[in-house]
């Protein structure tokens, strides 16, 4: 087991692990960390922890120092020129009449690079861009596409719900989501109900995907013949969570219908097959919603100017 800090350079970002120096961290304090891009301001999370050396991909790059005060200064500031850079950019992407939409930036904690983060439908011819922007802020610039999803993570919003969005709020990483999940839930199919702001199946249908699944398959399936204690009938609804069907029991005599609600372990009934939560399904209308799953930015294409 080795032994880890876990550290968040954005809020509701995704957590990495770093070797814990000789400080003691507590939860929201700054820290000076080391990354591939050089020394970064990161906001603990995980003040100490252990985790399982196999799931470590690589040796833990270490925690500097507890940031101080003056690091924590050079912190606001980079995050107050976010607003000037961005409204810079934006003029010369419309200067350069560039099919592209500015999303959001940032700077290294050392002030040497500035990140633009953009979308766009095709692959853009930004070089010319990428020239003036270095002459403007006097250092390297960065630009780097991304999928859709990583938008709405950047920008926020709220989600149908009505409470912020998953990825931009709690969601650290994004996790595969697939139109089965909805059927396992019996939600409808209609894609404006069960899509988010990014227009892709909405995250958490992912989160009790686990139970629904398995309820799933202890319930009968709607349209299909059971049998309860006053007869038999047709299944009409589930209810996976009180774990109830409800059933219409016709009186041929009296060519009437009634509606009864019976818990599940009173009706017999031919077991449907339970759809599969975790292995993927060869139904093209059941693929995983995961088209955006490499839009990561870290391995999204870079053009840069150096």
């Amino acid at each position: 087991m080795a032994k880890i800090t876990g550290v968040t350079f954005k809020d509701g970002g995704k957590v990495y692990y770093f070797a814990p120096g000789k400080d003691r961290y507590k939860q929201g304090m700054g820290v000076i960390v080391e990354t591939s891009r050089g020394a970064e301001y990161a906001t603990v999370v995980i003040p100490f922890g252990e985790v399982e050396d196999e799931k470590l991909v690589s040796p833990l790059k270490p925690i500097v120092r507890v940031a101080t005060a003056r690091d924590r200064e050079t912190h606001r500031k980079n995050i107050e020129k976010k607003g000037e850079a961005l409204k810079i950019c934006a003029e010369k992407i419309a200067k350069y009449k560039l099919d592209m939409k500015l999303i959001d930036c940032e700077f290294t904690f050392d002030g040497a690079k500035a990140v633009f983060y953009y979308s766009a439908p095709a692959r853009v011819d930004f070089r010319e861009l990428v020239k003036e922007l270095s002459q403007v802020f006097k250092m390297r610039i960065e630009l780097r596409q991304v999928g859709i999803r990583d938008e709405i993570k950047m920008i926020g919003g709220l989600a149908p719900c009505g409470r912020e969005c998953c990825c931009a709020s709690c969601l650290p990483d994004f996790r595969k989501v697939s139109i089965k999940m909805a059927k396992n839930q019996g939600l409808s199919l209609n894609p404006g109900k069960i899509s988010g702001l990014c227009g892709r199946l909405m995250c958490c249908l992912a989160y009790e995907n686990d139970y629904y699944a398995e309820a799933y398959a202890e319930m009968p399936k709607i349209g299909s013949e059971v049998e309860t204690p006053d007869g038999k009938g047709i299944a009409v609804n589930a209810n996976m969570l009180k774990m109830e069907v409800r059933v219409r029991i016709d009186d041929k005599d009296k060519d009437i219908f009634t509606y009864h609600d019976y818990p599940v372990k009173d009706l017999k009934f031919k077991p449907q097959h339970a759809p599969s939560s975790k292995s993927p399904t060869s139904d093209a209308s059941d693929a995983s919603d995961d088209s955006d799953a490499d839009s990561d930015p870290d391995s999204a294409d870079i053009i840069e100017d150096k």
